[in-house]
Order: C-alpha cells, then structure tokens, then sequence
C-alpha cells in the first residue's frame, strides 16, 4: 500500500468518523433531554398527589396550634378537681398526647417549620408551669392565671401558626 492509498483511504474514513461522532453527540444529547423530560413529567405527578397529603398535615398542625393556645385550651380542657397541681399536669397532658397524635406529620415539612411547632408547644408548657408556680390555691384560679399571665404577650401558639402560614404560601 503507497502513501497515496492510505491518504485516500483516509480521506473516505474521516467523513465517515466526523458523520458518527456527530451523530453520538446528538443521540446522547436526546436521550439526556428526554431523561430529563421524563424526571420532570414523574415528578410533577408526584407533587400532583403528594401536595393534598402535605396540605392535610399543615391543617393538621394549624388545628393543634389552635388547640394548644392557652385560651382555647383552658376553655377547652376543664379542671376534673380542685386539685391545682392535678390542673397543671392535665393542660400538659393534653398538650402532650395533642402534639403524639400528630408527631407523623413532621415529614410533610421542613426541619425549620417542625422546630417552630416543638418550640410553641414548649413555650406553652412552660407558660403553664410558670402559673403552676403562682400562690394560686385551686383549679379555677389556677385557669385565671394561666389566663392572665399570657394576655399581654402573643400565644407561641400565634407564632408558629404565622411560620406555618408562610411556608405554606411558599407552594403556591
């Protein structure tokens, strides 16, 4: 074989390596676009049908938020006794076994959102201890108290039902 053979051997194999080179790049090209598009289409289906179930669980914790206020609770969650102490522990219980009840709706949400919710029902505990630690000597004005001692400031329960709201209006 001369060099005049192999150069013309090399002119006819270097169309066709440009042609396939070329024409890999557009294939891969293609498929990563519809790869792309495919991902896209199944995950608009998932927020589709994952969006309900992430707004029931917000509802969910606007409804224990609202139920944990202080107002509504102690209106809420009559004294069974005189007993101030046996008061105190059942407001904390309810606040309790409330937030159990709903402890699953934390992977709808964000870690932030959950940690505000926690922190709510913690500053609600605390503000009934607080009161617990009053000369009250019954029940009922125990509730008076409670009452009282959180009129002047906003409800953690306000707070954290505010950030659920926000982040809320984040999926629109």
């Amino acid at each position: 074989m001369s060099g005049d053979d192999i150069f013309q051997m090399f002119g006819f194999l270097l169309p066709a390596v440009v042609t396939g080179v070329v024409a890999f790049y557009f294939f891969r090209l293609h498929t990563r676009n519809e790869e792309g598009r495919r991902r896209y289409l199944l995950h608009k289906e998932s927020q589709k049908s994952a969006l309900p179930i992430r707004l029931q669980a917000y509802e969910r914790l606007a409804l224990f938020l609202e139920r944990i206020s202080i107002p509504n609770l102690v209106v809420r969650v009559a004294p069974k006794s005189a007993d101030k102490a046996a008061y105190e522990n059942l407001l904390i219980k309810n606040i309790e076994n409330e937030f159990e009840h709903n402890l699953s709706q934390q992977i709808y949400m964000s870690d932030e959102c959950w940690n505000v919710i926690k922190a709510a029902k913690s500053a609600t505990i605390q503000a009934i201890r607080r009161a617990g630690m009053s000369e009250s000597d019954s029940a009922d004005k125990l509730r008076e108290d409670i009452l009282n001692e959180t009129m002047d400031m906003q409800s953690p329960s306000a707070t954290a039902l505010a950030y659920v709201k926000k982040e809320i209006s984040a999926l629109w």
